[in-house]
């Protein structure tokens, strides 16, 4: 008697379904997904939308250290026996965000390769924005690492289509994510709209992003 194959397992299937230990929500526009300090027990893997990480200091003072979109993971710092949120997860945008408990999620890691081809891949290239982040940050200009900024919540060098049209985000934001002040943002974004680079009303709601905006970033 012939024995029935097992289905292969595919990871993107799996992170678009409900099941053990994998939970679906949607979250609106400044919606916390975890706060800074809350029990570390599972990852999250956005969906649609756009997240901010933030961490407060002791003296009270934030700081944005982060902007995850589409097929990004977060809180994965529980996998490595972190006990406590570092960071808040807030929604940026209307989202839709699957919550992977960490014990399945370790156990899909041991039986499942290409679940963690796929997940070891997202922390290399994560690992690798990172550094690109801290160069950027201590050798880039304000106005470099602003139009770099706009080009990544654009998509712009991911794989699939950028989105030309991003979620609105506020100047402060902004300012905090690049390590400049309002002013300056609200500066920099009147010139690359006047150059063409961007499109945008007052509100940054539906801030348009031309990849002609790469200009700056390979000016010298």
């Amino acid at each position: 008697m012939k024995t029935k194959e097992k289905p292969l397992f595919d990871p993107k299937i799996f992170l678009a379904k409900v099941g053990d230990g994998r939970t679906l929500a949607d979250y609106k526009e400044k919606q916390p997904v975890f706060s800074q300090g809350d029990p570390a027990d599972a990852i999250f893997y956005i969906q649609k939308g756009k997240v901010k990480l933030t961490v407060v200091s002791t003296h009270g003072k934030e700081a944005v250290i982060g902007i995850l979109g589409v097929h990004d993971f977060f809180g994965e710092g529980c996998l490595a026996g972190q006990p406590l949120r570092l960071a808040t997860a807030t929604a940026l945008s209307a989202c839709s965000i699957v919550r992977l408990e960490k014990g399945a999620t370790v156990r899909v890691l041991h039986q499942e390769p290409s679940f963690s081809e796929l997940f070891l891949s997202y922390l290399l290239t994560r690992n690798m924005r990172l550094e690109e982040d801290l160069v950027d940050q201590l050798f880039n200009s304000s106005e470099k690492r602003l139009a770099r900024v706009l080009l990544l919540l654009a998509n712009f060098g991911k794989e699939g289509k950028p989105e030309l049209v991003i979620p609105k985000i506020s100047q402060e934001t902004l300012a905090e994510i690049i390590g400049t002040t309002r002013s300056r943002v609200s500066f920099f974004m009147n010139r690359f709209r006047k150059l063409g680079f961007i499109d945008y009303d007052g509100g940054l709601d539906g801030l348009e992003v031309h990849g002609s905006l790469l200009n700056i970033i390979l000016h010298d």
